[in-house]
């Protein structure tokens, strides 16, 4: 990961959060002013699949608005996929979106760690370390750079599991994404997670939520119980210079099935990036990362991974 935290931050938003439709997502981040979007489902599908002419109106909406598309994310491991399930399907997705990100200029994929399904414990792991093994070596021949979020699966809410993917899988065509809201709803402090894991984050997603894990109830970033200004603290002091992607979960909860119109949905996200903004802005007040830049980082381009920040097993990120 870069240490020069003078080329800022990229600041971006899952799209679907923003709007139904391409050019109701592309709208809404550039009501904020940025230039960067992360890219999830369209028109209620999936990026995977979306068929070839609604895939190139997509990448056209998305050049047209002056956008970069910092990462897309798929469904592989995730919260539908167990480790027990169909393999073909993870396969099958990966290949077509190896062939958008390539259209998109993103190398970054973002997938799950498999929950466990009907597996012994010990299945689990072999199960889920084994699928991300033959995914991330897929990855790296074409050039992407695969990132296991802090969500669903074996290595969901462990730091342990988390370096035990990665050492395993040993590439640095596998990295991680970390999604500061998802502590409320899996029981655990993020700031403290994070911690143990940030030389190995890549990408970041920005929600914040209050409440007991069984029923979080979703809020502008800053204002719920997650520790984003801590995560936000950690990072910068890290040196992290990656994207901050908000996810905020205002409007639209995928897992839930729970969508409001798209007026409210853009009102949303916009609020949210926003209160992100603002808690940057607090950030750098207080005197931490004085260099700090809204949207002067450049993603990486297609096959140009992120170096390391620390080489596995050196013990925890610094």
């Amino acid at each position: 990961m870069p240490a020069d935290a003078s080329k800022g931050l990229l600041l971006a938003g899952i799209g679907d959060e923003a709007g139904y439709g391409i050019h109701a997502q592309v709208a809404a981040v550039r009501a904020l002013g940025w230039s960067a979007i992360e890219l999830r489902s369209v028109d209620g599908l999936a990026l995977a699949d979306l068929s070839d002419q609604a895939f190139a109106q997509v990448a056209e909406a998305v050049d047209a608005a002056g956008l970069r598309v910092v990462a897309v994310d798929s469904r592989i491991g995730g919260w539908a996929r167990t480790a027990d399930g169909d393999f073909a399907a993870d396969l099958a997705e990966l290949d077509v979106l190896t062939r958008r990100c390539r259209s998109l200029g993103t190398p970054y994929v973002r997938i799950m760690s498999y929950p466990r399904g009907g597996l012994s414990g010990p299945a689990w792991r072999t199960a889920a370390i084994d699928r991300i093994g033959v995914l991330t070596d897929r990855a790296a021949d074409a050039g992407l750079v695969l990132l296991v979020e802090n969500c669903a699966g074996w290595a969901a809410s462990s730091a342990d599991r988390m370096r035990e993917v990665l050492e395993a899988v040993n590439s640095p065509a596998l990295r991680l994404l970390f999604d500061i809201g998802n502590g409320i709803a899996y029981g655990y402090a993020a700031p403290d997670l994070l911690g143990d894991i940030v030389g190995w984050v890549d990408h970041v997603h920005v929600k914040d939520a209050k409440g007991p894990a069984t029923a979080p109830a979703y809020c502008l970033p800053g204002e719920g119980d997650a520790g984003v200004a801590d995560c936000l603290r950690l990072l910068l002091d890290a040196g992290y210079a990656g994207a901050l992607s908000i996810e905020p979960h205002l409007a639209v909860v995928p897992h839930e099935g729970r969508r409001e119109p798209d007026s409210v949905c853009a009102a949303a996200f916009v609020a949210a990036g926003r209160a992100l903004t603002e808690l940057l802005g607090e950030r750098t007040a207080e005197g931490g990362s004085p260099d700090f830049a809204l949207g002067e980082a450049r993603a990486p381009a297609l096959g140009e991974a992120r170096a390391p920040g620390l080489a596995l097993g050196d013990g925890r990120p610094g």
